[in-house]
């Protein structure tokens, strides 16, 4: 199932179209298990900004995870 195309409430777009819908779970899911946010407020997230969250999520992660694993 693929995405469709979602905005602020104008019809003139908002994220990708054709954007696997799998994938936007995949995103919601990681970001919301990091951050106490509800599930609306990620999904209106723009796409890019859903991507930018994951990949600063990953960043920290990979950080704590080398310094827990000591020197």
């Amino acid at each position: 199932m693929w995405a469709r195309t979602r905005g602020g409430g104008d019809g003139l777009g908002g994220s990708i179209v054709g954007y696997p819908r799998d994938k936007i779970y995949e995103e919601v899911a990681f970001i919301a298990y990091h951050f106490p946010w509800s599930h609306d407020e990620i999904m209106n997230m723009e796409h890019g900004d859903r991507r930018l969250w994951c990949e600063e999520i990953s960043k920290i992660n990979r950080k704590l995870n080398r310094d827990d694993q000591g020197p």
